[in-house]
């Protein structure tokens, strides 16, 4: 039996995953040690396993600093999850010396957790609560101008903390380097193969397990009356104006109406609601997903997989571009509809839409049954416990990489040899606007290259 250590960052929706497989580990023998903050203290316990707080390594943050972590800034998070990788650095140097853990299960963005498990050489799988993103399956991400910003002029400032945690034994080449997916790293996934974009380009390394729920509840949609279920998850939830819009337009529908809206608002602030429409600060999602006919969701991970896995079809709300990535798959698989009119009216016309059109249920119940043939929370905790593993088959992405390197540099000296050509034949004046145009056509012609590549290498895998 192993000793194995848990590390989260303080969201719901990455630490609710995890909870089944730390009890499914305890229940195999393990002792399992989870590191997490107050607020998740009695749903870890729950599970046997044993509670580490938290909470006071957590920086202080300044009233800026709070405004862009609550607006989901990139820079932000990056900058404080290293500062509190460097205010758990003594505390954790002495843990690891003292449990000694066999394997570290740690959420793809706790750096704390990543970062410990490199510098004191413990084998570590990575609990990854939305998709898998590489370079290939982050095309699925579009980032607003004003998340690229973000990205953009927080590179400095982020460059600057992580030059703090080289004195302290913690060795990153990038940011990038903490949080993308690569082939090398021991990674469980909720989800199925057939929901992850481009499940091809991972490893076997990757042990897709399908949602990890303690529900055992199956879909019941059996009801007198339709019933809608609306929630914006537990951090972009402060939406009042969306919530009043939804109960403007299911006001007068023959439906139950349940909005779980967290304690950020205020029920009140939503007037008095006719006797179908109830609100509640927090629910029993799944068992509410049970019976649901239609979900209106911000597209959450977590709250797409329990929705799928209760085959609720979805309107789809994004409001980051991880969530989009998200809603961007259910739309593709036909199992929900992007609600791209957020007026009453419009809220109205999606809902009759999905509730008309048994099509998007049919293609819930579908993804419904691939979720529930996963191998779920018993799939992840073998796979923990048998970590480190050996991996035989193609690295897709590393052939990918060698495929550009080598077009690259065939790309560039084609270029160079039409520049000299154009020099000494026509003119040296317009070899450089064939130098912008090669510039400004590499980037497409690359990406063309290589998805032809990519389908070629999948062919050769299968």
């Amino acid at each position: 039996m192993k000793k194995i250590a848990f590390f989260c960052i303080p969201a719901h929706g990455h630490t609710n995953p995890m909870l089944p497989v730390a009890a499914e580990l305890i229940k195999r023998g393990n002792t399992v040690r989870f590191y997490s903050f107050n607020e998740f203290e009695t749903k870890i316990r729950s599970t046997g396993a044993d509670f580490i707080s938290c909470d006071s390594y957590l920086p202080s943050l300044t009233e800026q600093e709070a405004k862009r972590l609550k607006n989901v800034s990139a820079t932000e998070m990056t900058v404080q999850d290293i500062r509190t990788t460097l205010a758990m650095d003594d505390f954790l140097d002495k843990e690891f010396k003292t449990f000694r853990p066999d394997v570290v299960y740690t959420d793809s963005v706790c750096f704390w957790g990543k970062l410990n498990a490199w510098k004191h050489k413990v084998p570590m799988v990575v609990s990854t609560s939305t998709f898998a993103f590489n370079q290939i399956s982050s095309q699925y991400i579009k980032h607003t101008l004003k998340e690229l910003a973000d990205m953009i002029f927080g590179l400095p400032r982020v460059s600057q903390e992580l030059k703090t945690l080289e004195p302290y034994g913690y060795h990153v080449k990038s940011a990038l380097s903490l949080i993308q997916s690569d082939n090398h790293t021991e990674s469980v996934v909720y989800t199925s193969k057939r929901f992850q974009p481009y499940a091809e380009s991972f490893s076997d390394r990757y042990a897709f397990v399908g949602p990890s729920v303690f529900s055992k509840a199956n879909p019941n949609k059996d009801k007198a009356r339709p019933l809608i279920y609306i929630s914006m998850g537990t951090v972009i939830n402060d939406r009042p104006d969306f919530y009043g819009k939804c109960v403007d337009a299911l006001k007068k529908q023959d439906a139950d109406v349940i909005i779980s809206c967290g304690s950020a608002i205020d029920p009140e602030t939503l007037g008095t609601l006719p006797e179908h429409i109830q609100t509640f600060p927090y629910v029993d999602q799944l068992n509410i997903l049970s019976g649901a006919n239609v979900f209106i969701t911000h597209c959450g991970m977590n709250s797409v997989s329990e929705s799928l896995y209760m085959a609720t079809p979805m309107i789809l709300y994004p409001q980051t571009s991880e969530q989009k990535a998200v809603a961007r798959r259910v739309a593709e698989i036909g199992a929900g509809l992007m609600l791209s009119d957020d007026s009453a009216d419009g809220i109205r016309s999606a809902v009759q839409e999905v509730l008309n059109n048994t099509a998007y249920g049919r293609a819930a119940e579908e993804c419904s049954s691939d979720f529930r043939s996963c191998a779920g929370a018993a799939g992840a905790a073998e796979f923990i416990e048998n970590a480190p593993h050996a991996s035989d088959g193609m690295d897709i992405i590393g052939e990918l990489n060698k495929a550009d390197r080598k077009f690259q540099l065939t790309y560039w000296l084609i270029v160079i040899a039409v520049i000299i050509l154009i020099g000494f034949l026509i003119n040296r004046q317009y070899a450089w606007i064939v130098g912008i145009a090669a510039g400004i056509l590499s980037a497409p012609i690359g990406k063309r290259i290589q998805k032809r590549k990519y389908a070629s290498l999948v062919e050769k895998k299968r």
